[in-house]
Formats: structure tokens, sequence, C-alpha cells
């Protein structure tokens, strides 16, 4: 069994950030009180869920009674699409457990509605908040700016001539990160090849057991009966893994763009000390590796689950994510009175910022 080598914990100056975060919190929580509200999703957004499900649902029963027609090649990149949309507004907060109070809702919420992306849970439960979230943009610590050998994405990875043209292709490699995902990283996660599975819920048999389930559920859902039922109708294997890839592409490319992009635009990365100590507070950290940015138009933001509040939910990733725009002018407020840097861009000005950063990096920048 592969052993990674053993990371001290990253430990920041918190003393630095002690007053900032006592008035941030202070003024999340009279933000509450003033509503009577908690933290947590409300009716809303069980009927925005209930309406996601019924699409996707939808789209997938639309796929299924096409008789191989046009609406095939309709039905299935929708149904994917939906899946996605379900992801980025439920799995995403339900993994953080904003959902419900109970976390055990939130963990049967996050195993039935990954079924049709894919994705495991549990897997990038762990990417995401246990490696991500704490340790964004600090190198050997944030697995998702680990060295890939295509993509460039820090100061302190290798440089090879064809990532000259890195900021031009780049849109192909978060296409292909959902596939990579669900049929490689996924299992070199669960199978002790990283250093995820230690800190996964479920270990030894009753885990892989869970894990096949949920991959097995999603072969049978998007692959075997897609093919059962259609493939009298002239639609071959081929076509349909075609088209799940092409689908599962067009979402991981959303996802990505919506996850990375406003840590790439920032464009701050850090390495830390041999005992694992940082020379910054986490909030300073936060700021400094993350940005906020609007949709146009900004109801966009309410489908895409906040993500584009990227530093707001860093900065309450406990919270669901209905609370982000007021949370987000919270946090611009208080960072005005500590003087701390907070940005809300526009999605033109964060496509720049990173296209400027991928071309600095493709250019051998930093190399050390």
């Amino acid at each position: 069994m592969y052993k990674p080598k053993p990371l001290p914990p990253l430990a920041f100056r918190q003393r630095d950030d002690l007053a900032f975060h006592r008035a941030l919190q202070q003024a999340a929580k009279g933000y509450l009180q003033e509503k009577g509200d908690h933290r947590f999703a409300d009716g809303r957004v069980y009927l925005k869920s209930l309406t996601l499900i019924l699409v996707c649902l939808g789209s997938y029963g639309l796929m299924l009674s096409s008789q191989g027609g046009i609406l095939f090649f309709v039905g299935y990149p929708l149904f994917i699409f939906f899946a996605l949309l379900l992801a980025i507004n439920m799995v995403h907060d339900a993994s953080h457990n904003a959902v419900f109070q109970r976390g055990a809702l939130n963990r049967i919420v996050n195993f039935w509605v990954t079924i049709p992306l894919g994705l495991d849970p549990d897997c990038w439960r762990v990417r995401h908040i246990v490696f991500h979230h704490s340790h964004t943009n600090v190198r050997h610590y944030d697995l998702d700016i680990e060295e890939n050998f295509l993509l460039r994405q820090t100061p302190y990875q290798r440089w090879y001539p064809f990532m000259r043209w890195q900021h031009l292709y780049w849109p192909l490699i978060a296409a292909m990160t959902f596939p990579a995902l669900i049929w490689g990283y996924d299992w070199f996660d669960r199978f002790h090849f990283t250093r995820v599975a230690p800190k996964m819920r479920h270990q030894g048999a009753k885990g892989i057991g869970v894990f096949l389930l949920s991959k097995i559920l999603h072969l049978f859902l998007a692959i075997l009966l897609p093919y059962w039922v259609l493939s009298p109708y002239g639609i071959g294997i081929g076509t349909l893994l075609g088209v799940y890839l092409l689908s599962q592409m067009f979402a991981s490319f959303i996802f990505v763009v919506l996850i990375l992009g406003t840590h790439w635009a920032k464009a701050t990365f850090y390495t830390a000390s041999d005992s694992g100590r940082m020379e910054q507070g986490f909030y300073t950290h936060t700021f400094s590796t993350t940005y906020d940015w609007q949709t146009t138009p900004k109801c966009l933001t309410y489908w895409l689950g906040g993500l584009n509040l990227h530093l707001t939910h860093h900065l309450f990733p406990n919270w669901h994510h209905r609370h982000y725009p007021a949370l987000a002018r919270i946090i611009q407020q208080t960072a005005a009175q500590f003087g701390m840097d907070y940005h809300c861009v526009d999605a033109k000005t964060l496509w720049r910022y990173q296209q400027r950063f991928l071309k600095r990096m493709g250019t051998g920048e930093g190399v050390r």
C-alpha cells in the first residue's frame, strides 16, 4: 500500500487576524439575529433543489424516450448539465454540512445526488474541505494545485516549452477534470495512492463497498440503461460513450472555472516552513488567494450556488450559499474598517487576471 510522505499540520498566525475575526463573526451573527434566521438551507432552497431534481430526471427521461433521434443528443447533455447544477447547489453545501442541521442527512443527500454525475462524494469532500479550504494555494498541501505536468499552476512547478501555450489550451485540461476524477483520482484516493484515504469517513471494507456501489449505480444510470434502451434504435456504445464524455467535459469546464478561476486570478501562492508554520493569519491568507466576482446577470449567482462569491464561501464555508450576497456585503464593510484588501470583480476582469497569470506561468516565470 502506498504511503505518501506525511506533512506537519499547517499553522497560521491567528493572533494577526483576531480582531477582524471577532468583528466579522459578530456582524454575521447580528445579521442572523436581525432576520430571525439560521445558517442552513430553507424552504425556498428545498423548492429549488426539487425543481433541479425534476428537470434532471425529465432530461434523462427525454433522452431515454428519444428512440435514438435528435432528442438523445439534446437530452443527455442536459441530464449531465442539471446533474452538475445539483452538485453545485446541493452537494457542495451538504459537504460543508450547510443544508441540514443533521450531518447524516447531508451525507445521504451527497451519496444519492452525486450518482448522476459520477463523482465520489467522500473523495471530493476530503479533497475540497480538508486539503483545499484549509490550505488554499499552499504548496504540497492544496491538492487542487498539485503538479500535473500539463498545466503549470504555481511558480514552484516545473516548466516545459509547450506550456507557453497553456493560456490557450487550459480549457481542455479543465474539461478533462471530471472524467479524470470519476475514473482516475477517485480510485487512487479510495485505494490509498494519495493522502486522501486516511481522511475519509468510511475505512476498510465498508468504505470500499460504499465506493463501489456509487460507481456501479453511476455506470448503470449513465451508460448501461441508456444503451439497453437505445441500442435497438441505432445508438451504439461508441456514440453513447462519446456523448457521455463530451457532456462530462462541458460540465467539468464550468465547475473548474467557478472553483479554480478565482484562485488563479489572485495568483498568490505560498510554501509552508518545515514545521508547517505560515507567516500570516488565516484571514490575511484567504484575502490574498481568493476573489469574489459578480455574474452577469446577477441572478446567475442564485443558480450557480453562489460559487462566484468564492472569498465569501472560504470565509463562511459552513453557511448555506443563500446567505452569500448578504455575507459579501458584511465582509466588504468589515474589511474596509480593518484595511483588508477586498475586491469583487466582474467576470471579464476575472478572466483577464487568470489569463495573465497563466501566461506568466507559461513563460517559466519563477522556476525554482
